[in-house]
């Protein structure tokens, strides 16, 4: 059975999804309803996730709970790499660990870094995937493939490294819809005259003897990183899967790229049969940059003051980032995480439950991941649900099929006692005139999590102070 008829074998299930290669909102069929297999590229670990990274993290983790909810749950298989061969993480780790050898700084780089980034992606409800393959795991593998496209005529070596010769495949450059004669060189790799094409690209290169490598017929080298992701995906998910996805900028060279290693050297006329991309990522109106002052991590929005003067849950991030549509650019705002956590903070908190979620809500993510829709319809759902507990079932399931849940608010720490004492000190330096004291008292309470709220008396109007816990 040839690529093309795999393509259409699968039952329809209603789902629709914008395919990058066709440029078209398409039926989704799956090759075997018994496997559905996805690929998403993950993280190169070395550097904290930043909030960018988390965007591809949770759009593709709805599909993977959608595709589960259609198919079960033992029937999807899903895959997102950690790339840990890179020279980023080399410069990295002569940066921060510089007294060390360099293997043993790229380690202590590596697992710090990954470390990390699960703690991040748990805090925005991510699920774990099947499988999160490392590159470093699959060195053997991309020695293989390499060699398999030297013997078909697909690659070469030239100037210490393999290269893949873009001008022996027809069609190169099909998902990005470039010609050959306006490519660029791949990504992480400069442009020589030892190639063939400007656009050639660099499966294997050669390693110093500090560098981290691995023996190969071409010399002790590292693989580039187009050929980690075409063999990973084959590994966990055969020659030709269903659905590749990830960030909009990997359209062009990455993704392009691994097409052209795996259809080459499969002899496959595709690699997956539907591509996904998500939207870029501004703040507040700009591009995120270092520069700009407006780059932050995962890490630091959960758990430092760095935006906004305050911390932000994990459930409110992927509200916020859920309410654009995943294809879309998004503009990540104080005003979009305040809207999110507004929203969040009149939903009832979801149950355990074995009930199917509500037509509306999978409706809305059959066309194409429409979770903006989806969110208004959890909205009425939990309107419902907080007025007739028998609603409470379906929205439960609801929530949990997008992945999000009201703000949780931990109380185990907070002195009720002495907040109560606070507030009386406060409405005492009021009735006194002294503003500075009274300002300073709020100032304190705030920063400890609690929010006051000022109102009058309705009958004596006396000044009555309220006060909650800052969500």
């Amino acid at each position: 059975m040839s690529a093309a008829e795999t393509a259409i074998s699968g039952t329809f299930k209603g789902l629709k999804l914008t395919n990058t290669l066709t440029r078209q909102k398409e039926d989704f069929r799956a090759i075997d309803d018994g496997n559905v297999r996805l690929y998403v590229c993950g993280p190169t670990v070395y550097d904290f996730a930043h909030i960018g990274n988390a965007r591809p993290a949770i759009v593709f983790d709805v599909l993977y709970r959608l595709l589960r909810h259609l198919y079960g749950e033992n029937h999807v298989t899903y895959v997102r790499n950690i790339t840990d061969v890179d020279d980023k993480i080399n410069a990295r780790a002569l940066r921060d660990y510089p007294d060390l050898p360099l293997n043993e700084a790229i380690a202590k780089v590596t697992k710090k870094t990954t470390d990390q980034y699960h703690k991040d992606i748990e805090a925005l409800c991510v699920l774990e995937p099947t499988f999160e393959p490392r590159a470093t795991e699959h060195i053997d593998g991309m020695v293989e493939m390499i060699g398999v496209l030297i013997d078909k005529g697909h690659a070469y070596q030239a100037g210490g490294e393999v290269l893949f010769d873009t001008s022996s495949m027809d069609g190169y450059g099909g998902l990005s819809k470039r010609k050959l004669d306006e490519q660029m060189a791949g990504a992480r790799i400069a442009v020589d005259e030892h190639k063939k094409n400007p656009g050639d690209f660099v499966l294997w290169k050669l390693s110093s003897e500090e560098e981290p490598g691995w023996e190969s017929p071409w010399g002790r080298g590292r693989p580039g990183w187009h050929i980690e992701c075409s063999v990973m995906s084959e590994h966990h998910l055969g020659k030709v899967f269903d659905i590749h996805g990830g960030g909009l900028d990997l359209i062009f060279p990455h993704h392009e790229n691994e097409i052209a290693q795996s259809c080459c050297a499969h002899g496959t006329e595709l690699m997956a049969n539907y591509w996904m991309h998500n939207g870029f990522l501004q703040v507040e109106g700009r591009k995120m940059s270092k520069s700009e002052g407006n780059f932050f991590t995962i890490q630091e929005l959960l758990e430092t003051e760095s935006f906004g003067d305050r911390t932000w849950p994990g459930e409110v991030l992927r509200l916020a980032m859920l309410m654009t549509n995943y294809r879309e650019p998004i503009d990540f705002s104080k005003r979009k995480l305040e809207e999110a956590e507004n929203l969040l903070s009149k939903w009832p908190e979801p149950v355990e439950t074995d009930a199917l979620p509500a037509a509306e809500v999978v409706d809305a993510l059959l066309d194409d991941l429409n979770t903006a829709s989806a969110i208004q319809a959890l909205h009425v759902l939990a309107q419902e649900a907080s007025k007739d507990p028998e609603k409470l079932q379906v929205y439960s399931a609801s929530a949990v099929l997008l992945g999000v849940s009201p703000v949780k608010v931990d109380l185990s720490g907070i002195d009720e006692t002495s907040i109560l004492s606070s507030i009386s000190r406060r409405l005492e330096a009021l009735n006194a005139k002294n503003w500075a004291e009274a300002d300073q008292i709020r100032d304190e309470l705030t920063s400890q999590g609690i929010l006051l709220k000022d109102s009058k008396d309705s009958e004596t109007g006396e000044r009555v102070t309220t006060w909650e816990v800052k969500r």
